[in-house]
This record gives C-alpha cells, structure tokens and sequence, in this order.
C-alpha cells in the first residue's frame, strides 16, 4: 500500500507539527481536533512556521501555498475513516488515546494503518483494544517535528512486517530518520531523557544547585544545547512527569520515581512555557528562576 492521505488526531503542539511536514511532503491532510478554536489557532500557527522556513530559503513559495492547501480540518472523527495512515497526536493519557481509538474504529477503511505518537504508552496495550493490532504501530515524533530529524518506530506485539515497512517510507519520504524501538515504557529517547530530567529536578529540590546553576552546569559542562530544567520547561511538566510515572509504574524500579518537586510544579498548574511558569517564569521580557 501506499500512503497518500493522513489523519492527524490532536491540534495541539505535535498535532500541528506532523500535519505541517505531513503537508509538504505531499500528502493530503485531514487534522482533527474536539475543539474548533485549537484548530484555527493550529493552521495558523503552521503557516508562521512555514513563512520562517520560506524566510530561510529552505521551502518556495509555491510549496507553502501547496502544502497549506493540502491541510484540511475537521471537529468530526468519522471523517478520517478513509484515510491510508492515521497519527494519534492528542494529549499523553492513556485514558483519552484509548477513548479516541473506540470512537474512530467504527468508521475505519479495512486498510488503515493506526499509529499514536505516545511518547512512553504501551503500543502493544493501546494496539490490543483495536481491531487491527497487526496494523497499529508507534510513531513517535521529536519537538519541535519540523526541525527535529528523528522519528522512533514502535512495533506492538503484534505489529506485522508490512505496516512497519509503509510507515518506515513515510518517514523516508520526509526525509526524517527512523529508530526502530521495542514495546518497553518510554522507549529510547525518553528512557534515557526523561530519568536525567528527573535527576536534575531533584538535584534542585535537595538545594545542589539553583535553577540557574543547574542548566548552566549542563549547557557549559556537558556541551548540552539547553539544560535540563529548561528543557523541560519546553516539552511541558504535566507531559515529564506524565512518562515518568510510565517508567516507574511499567519497570517497577525506585529509580524512576519521580520527584516531589516535579509533582508539585504540576499540582501548582505550573507545566513550563504553555502556561508561562514552569521552573522559568515566562511572563516578563525574558526568562527569570522560580527557585
């Protein structure tokens, strides 16, 4: 089989970077979102992304006018029941992927490939509540996905051959690079993230070192492009300590259990960069330490 249409579930910072490489690789886009404003703000948001990689002479003109066309949205699940490949991209519970899935299965083509880009949940557990387990992959996205050029596959159980070897072109035709990853929590991007994250994270609850200090030490020290506590600012706390909970509830083992302080930056509803305060605080011209 090969793909020429792709739905993509979720609106939200992954959702609007698949649809948008999606669209320029050439393939027609059905984005799909419960909630129309997440939506518009999502097209629009890729199209100032588009204008910055036009700005840098890495696309034309006329490729941003036709991938922008090639995006279609819609509120209404069924409608991507036709789709050849579908990306689940809403928000990492394993609760609402599993309720997505339910309500699109009814509307389902025989030959749709279903993938979530979970960045820790079970694919082989989300894949068995389908009624194509065989047809059902990981397909796991880096942020930002426009610039970042990895793309982890994620066999279930009971993944067949033909459907990881479709997605793997998929990821050729974007001209991204696939790892091929085996059904364990977290996988291997976060396996090894995510836990030194949480290092840092308790580095700074025992008072080793203030916020400042901590990235400093790692951008300076490690030659690391952005230290630990901002970048988890980046991809959201609410979403670290989310995997982190994956590690230690799916391996069983104390040293993935995650840090009181991090809990409780996500109970003061402080996720990082999308509500302005995270161990940074956003609100201001430039970034200041909460601790």
């Amino acid at each position: 089989m090969t793909v020429s249409t792709v739905g993509v579930i979720g609106a939200g910072q992954m959702g609007n970077g698949i649809a948008h490489v999606m669209s320029l690789a050439g393939y027609e886009v059905y984005m799909n979102d419960v909630n129309p404003a997440a939506l518009e703000a999502s097209l629009g948001l890729i199209e100032k992304n588009m204008v910055r990689q036009l700005n840098s002479g890495r696309i034309t003109e006329a490729e941003q006018t036709a991938a922008l066309a090639r995006i279609k949205r819609t509120t209404n699940l069924e409608e991507l029941g036709d789709c050849d490949l579908i990306i689940e991209a809403a928000t990492e519970d394993e609760k609402i992927k599993q309720k997505i899935f339910d309500s699109l299965l009814p509307h389902l083509s025989a030959h749709t490939i279903l993938t979530s880009n979970t960045s820790s949940i079970s694919i082989t557990r989300l894949a068995s509540r389908t009624d194509r387990p065989e047809r059902f992959l990981g397909f796991h996205f880096m942020n930002p996905v426009p610039v970042m050029q990895l793309v982890e596959l994620i066999r279930g159980i009971a993944t067949d051959q033909e459907t990881y070897d479709i997605c793997l072109e998929v990821v050729n035709r974007l001209g991204k690079t696939a790892a091929s990853a085996e059904d364990f929590p977290a996988f291997i991007v976060n396996r090894i993230l995510m836990p030194m994250i949480n290092e840092a994270v308790y580095t700074l609850y025992e008072g080793v070192g203030s916020v400042q200090s901590i990235d400093q030490s790692m951008r300076l020290g490690a030659n690391h492009p952005m230290g630990p506590l901002e970048l988890a600012d980046f991809i959201g706390l609410d979403t670290c300590l989310a995997i982190m909970n994956v590690l230690h509830d799916g391996l069983a083992d104390t040293k993935y259990r995650p840090c009181p302080l991090l809990t409780k930056y996500v109970e003061a509803g402080w996720l990082g960069r999308k509500t302005k305060r995270g161990f940074y605080d956003y609100r201001g011209e430039f970034p200041v330490p909460t601790r």
